[in-house]
């Protein structure tokens, strides 16, 4: 029964508990992702915060969460996670290999205490290989996988996509894919298992339909080659009069017939067919670009299904007519935002709740979890088996993960 506390059914995962051990990237923005969707995230975090230097007011990949405090080096913090951890669907720990099981919160510690723990692991390089234990952030670990090589222009560096490539697309994403793919098999059979959820696996994995072009001699391994990267000249980005932006993917043949006649350069550009006059094909489109502003341009193009579209800004977006009208964004405690993503006919999701700030939870924790050693001073808990391990004594044929 839901209590004035516990956060009230909303979303497809409502009833599912996770734990998120604080750490800061791809695990944050994963764990996220599972709140937006209903589950009761509760984020373990650490004394002191977790490092992130803005106000946790603002650090949205805490909305819909819900935080209690536990020092993992004192003598009792492993106990108190393990304590949850008994009692959840969902782990997620992004530390270095080894880490976790140092701290004594590793996946055998937890298993012991709940067989059918999904146990998710995030990280850059992996559990293993070579580089399991180094240190990275995002671009390095998308630089080795050549996602990183295939972005920007051929005669610039490569361009740095943020940390949305590697952290959040190659990382976080696959990490929730992993982790529903994994608590969908452990209600099937009540046995849980480890998700290795690695930034590089992740990243290259999202070039899987590059890598068939390649191989079938349909791109080449360069920037801004291709039809995809830039290189050709009805799928890219052009200057404005006013120095803003129009991006162009008129890749079939009516879209780009539709694009060059809004143009105005329909007469006059060379066959789209004839790679060897791209360059001038490119030139004509900048120059006509060049001729108008941005939101002149806009208003052209509207209505047409030219492929054309302004490149906004991040204060601008929110208000693009389209995405103010399916609510792509909302404002919620003073901050826009996007919203939860996709959406649900008969579950649908919203922010229910802001950042949560450190620590400020743990009463309503311990109590709707029935984890009353989180609090302070509290006492510990008997061990309460989760009803997964329940409907494993109950299912002998059933082997808990080696």
């Amino acid at each position: 029964m839901t209590t004035a506390t516990t956060p009230p059914p909303h979303g497809p995962l409502t009833g599912v508990r996770v734990v998120e051990l604080a750490g800061i990237g791809p695990g944050p923005f994963a764990a996220m992702l599972l709140a937006d969707l209903g589950a009761d995230v509760v984020r373990v975090d650490r004394p002191g915060g977790a490092g992130l230097a803005i106000d946790p007011d603002y650090d949205l990949t805490n909305r819909n969460k819900r935080s209690v405090i536990v020092d993992l080096k004192s003598p009792d913090g492993p106990t108190r996670v393990l304590d949850l951890a008994a009692r959840a669907d969902v782990l997620i720990e992004g530390y270095r290999p080894g880490v976790a099981e140092r701290l004594g919160v590793g996946p055998e510690a937890c298993h012991a205490r709940n067989p059918a723990l999904v146990y998710g692991r995030m990280t850059g390089w992996g559990q293993e290989g070579p580089l399991a234990h180094r240190a990275g952030h995002d671009i390095a670990y998308i630089a080795p996988t050549g996602t990183l090589g295939m972005i920007g222009r051929p005669d610039e560096a490569p361009a740095v996509p943020a940390n949305l490539v590697g952290d959040y697309a190659g990382g976080s994403l696959y990490l929730v894919v992993g982790v529903l793919a994994a608590l969908h098999h452990a209600r099937a059979t009540g046995a849980g298992q480890v998700v290795d959820a690695a930034i590089v696996d992740g990243a290259a994995h999202l070039a899987a339909m590059i890598h068939g072009m390649l191989a079938a001699g349909g791109w080449q391994d360069r920037r801004g080659a291709n039809l995809l990267d830039g290189g050709c000249p009805f799928y890219g980005t052009y200057q404005t009069a006013d120095g803003g932006y129009m991006a162009v993917g008129a890749l079939e043949q009516q879209f780009y017939d539709e694009f060059v006649r809004v143009l105005g350069i329909a007469d006059e550009a060379p066959a789209r067919q004839d790679v060897t006059r791209w360059g001038e094909l490119r030139e004509a489109v900048a120059a006509r670009f060049k001729t108008r502003t941005r939101d002149e341009w806009t208003a052209l193009f509207e209505g047409t299904d030219s492929c054309v579209a302004p490149v906004l800004s991040l204060r601008e977006a929110p208000h693009h007519p389209h995405l103010a009208a399916r609510g792509t964004f909302t404002d919620h405690g003073g901050i826009t935002q996007p919203a939860p993503a996709p959406r649900f006919s008969a579950t649908p999701t919203a922010v229910r709740t802001g950042p949560s700030r450190p620590g400020a939870d743990t009463a309503d924790v311990a109590r709707d979890w029935d984890v009353p050693g989180l609090m302070p001073g509290g006492p510990a808990p008997s061990p309460a088996p989760s009803k997964a391990s329940q409907a494993l004594s109950t299912a002998p044929h059933r082997k808990a993960p080696q």
